[in-house]
């Protein structure tokens, strides 16, 4: 089982990049083994178990670099997580789900995928390839998924269309042909049809009545009735050409051979899940009863407390919050659907049960009776997602709600809630979007309360992740209050996730312009750069890379004093971010007053020698892409003392001998702009 990352999720900040990169490892293993594919969505879920496997040495290479990452990866990483545990489910909805619902359901769980597959495409929208020390193989592959996963079109198996079709005709015979008149039914087309979906045994038939019986359960309380219906009519269809297709001998045979097996296995799932003990996390207890909340509910004054406990508090006659004492000015709870995703994805992490057992004295005929009553209960037809969506917006809207009219306690309360429902799932963000938080989140950044202020610029972060999202926060005119909160937040986390932020909101190249032209944006960033934690210098030098891309910027960096501080990161070992700096110094041999600058540097072109041998294949890249932008137009004097060098030929060489495709290149490159500059200082024009 891989690493139980929910619980790190709610915790202030960014999940630490250990149990991140373990989680993502082991779950990108559980996928990639599911090598039994389903029988409907073979496509679908093998071209999507082809794309985590290649991502999965993206996870194992950072795991061996073991060097911090910038928090643009970190989120990107959190983001694929997310999504590859929405793979995971998929696919085991696809494997262990009913063969002939998932047959009539096969455009919405073909659009399901290629969902993923774009929000797989955003994740990576935002991971900084160039700052990452990767092998030149695995970012080609990262580099070739995302480029695949832009042009990626829904795809819809025909063969199961067709399948289907067929499958939908003999229902309609079934449907216009009164019992007496069976034999119009093709039996044998039906057993085809079944077949081609892995039915094929007596056994087979009976498990697959189970699925769909539980299928209707689920979507007795959001399909309607018509869907109901239609899962019922498949029931009998299938209960009819069981008893046609099979003998009853052979059907005995099949139970007589399972039943020991089934009752084994009953047993030993109970055993195991009664000796299971799990401390359940702070975040996931309820305040009243201390165990884990089932269904978490959001009151008045912003607090959460399990639904059943709240609710024997409030009809035992108290108006007030138990946590905080103050007065509930209504009774309604809302349900909090961040946490309860959270405290489900916990659950399926630790085997644990999300809803309560039930009672062990219940009677087959009572859940018979029971199933019968969902089934028959008509009611209006409302998609399950619809219903979902529905309720995320409805505890969105009241956690806006909240930031718009509460005291500064429940304003911290509900931006931190607002914070993780943004920090998982697209359709959050953009729901959290059009409740209308973006505003307010913006106006909390100049709150005086530290974790206010930090719970807002996370917030944003977070909701920036989703495209359309930077577009309302720019428009909000969140960037000056960001920058504000760069130079003097009240947290080192807030400053952190500031820089972080406008890295986000800088992937646009139009807002590259904007946040550079502030006058106040580049210098932080520079500023950043010079002082206190690592992290912090490793968020400002992502931040600049990203906004030197740009090449009206690049001057404003040099200007501000970049080139400098960036040269004393190459010498700082602690630091660890020479790959970063290396990086960025680069994007400045754009610019004329960029050359300038770093031609100042009197121990840069020993630095760069040095990392020729001993610096990472991307930092190796880097620094043959400065040695050759320092020795063109004028560079004479650094040619020379690269000749003079005993260690700079040999580690060129070596490179274009053995480094990766880029470095090879480069190298070449340089060997030959050494070899002129060597033959004309030999041969001086007459």
């Amino acid at each position: 089982m891989h690493a139980a990352l929910p619980p790190l999720m709610v915790s202030s900040g960014f999940l630490p990049t250990g149990p991140l990169l373990e989680s993502l490892t082991d779950i990108s293993s559980e996928v990639i083994s599911m090598d039994k594919f389903p029988f409907v969505q073979i496509k679908n879920v093998s071209t999507m178990i082809r794309r985590i496997k290649l991502l999965s040495s993206l996870y194992e290479e950072i795991q061996e670099i073991n060097s911090p990452l910038p928090p643009s990866s970190i989120l990107s990483l959190t983001e694929l997580f997310s999504v590859i545990q929405r793979v995971k489910l998929l696919i085991q909805v696809c494997k262990e789900g009913s063969a002939l619902w998932n047959l009539v359901q096969t455009e919405i769980i073909s659009n399901q995928f290629h969902v993923i597959v774009k929000e797989m495409r955003r994740s990576l929208d935002i991971l900084p390839l160039s700052l990452l020390n990767l092998t030149a193989d695995t970012k080609e592959q990262v580099e070739f998924l995302h480029k695949h996963a832009k042009r990626v079109e829904l795809y819809v198996d025909t063969r199961e269309i067709q399948i289907r079709e067929e499958l939908l005709q003999v229902m309609a015979t079934n449907n216009e042909k009164n019992s007496m008149n069976k034999g119009f039914i093709d039996f044998r087309k039906l057993k085809e049809i079944f077949s081609s979906i892995g039915l094929r045994s007596s056994f087979d038939y009976d498990q697959e009545i189970m699925k769909l019986g539980a299928e209707a359960e689920r979507q007795a309380g959001t399909g309607g009735h018509i869907v109901v219906s239609n899962i019922n009519n498949l029931i009998s269809l299938i209960s009819l050409s069981k008893s046609m297709i099979f003998s009853e001998e052979e059907t005995e045979k099949t139970h007589r051979d399972l039943r020991p097996r089934s009752a084994l296995l009953r047993h030993q799932d109970h055993s195991s899940s009664s000796q299971s003990i799990f401390n359940v996390p702070d975040e996931f207890s309820c305040p009243i009863s201390l165990d884990l909340m089932r269904d978490p509910v959001i009151v008045a004054p912003g607090q959460t407390y399990d639904r059943n406990s709240i609710a024997q508090w409030i009809n035992s006659g108290h108006h007030t919050c138990p946590k905080t004492g103050q007065r509930l000015i209504h009774k309604a709870l809302i349900p909090n659907y961040a946490l309860k995703s959270l405290i489900h994805q916990w659950c399926q992490e630790n085997n644990i049960p999300v809803s309560e057992p039930a009672s062990l004295s219940s009677s087959s005929s009572e859940r018979g009776n029971s199933k019968r009553k969902s089934c028959e209960k008509a009611i209006d037809h409302i998609s399950a997602t619809k219903k979902v969506m529905d309720d995320v917006k409805m505890t969105a809207e009241f956690l806006v709600g909240k930031l718009a009219t509460g005291s500064p306690d429940i304003q911290r309360q509900a931006a931190y809630e607002l914070r993780l429902f943004a920090k998982t799932g697209m359709d959050n963000r953009r729901l959290i979007a059009e409740a209308g938080a973006i505003p307010f989140l913006v106006t909390l950044l100049s709150s005086p309360d530290p974790r206010i202020q930090e719970n807002a610029v996370t917030g944003l972060l977070n909701l920036s992740i989703f495209e359309n999202n930077k577009i309302l926060i720019m428009a909000a005119g969140a960037i000056d209050s960001i920058i504000d909160v760069l130079l003097s937040g009240k947290t080192t986390e807030a400053r952190e996730n500031a820089a972080a932020a406008i890295f986000s909101l800088s992937i646009i190249d139009d807002y590259k312009v904007m946040i550079g032209v502030r006058p106040r944006a580049i210098p932080a960033l520079v500023k950043l750069l010079g002082e206190g934690s690592t992290d912090r210098k490793r968020d400002a030098a992502t931040a600049l890379f990203n906004l030197a891309v740009f090449n009206v910027n690049k001057a404003s960096v040099v200007v501000a004093g970049a080139v400098p501080l960036l040269i004393d990161l190459l010498m700082d070992d602690k630091a660890g971010i020479t790959d970063d700096a290396l990086a960025v110094l680069a994007l400045l041999l754009g610019c004329s007053e960029g050359v300038e600058e770093i031609r100042k540097s009197r121990v840069l072109v020993a630095l760069l020698i040095d990392l020729l041998r001993f610096g990472s294949p991307k930092g190796k890249e880097n620094s043959i892409t400065l040695l050759m932008g320092l020795c063109k137009d004028g560079g004479e004097d650094v040619a020379r003392r690269l000749l003079t060098n005993p260690r700079s030929i040999p580690s060129l060489q070596s490179l274009a001998a053995e480094g990766s495709l880029k470095a090879r290149r480069k190298a070449e490159a340089l060997l030959r702009l050494l070899n002129r500059c060597c033959s004309q200082s030999r041969n001086p024009a007459e």
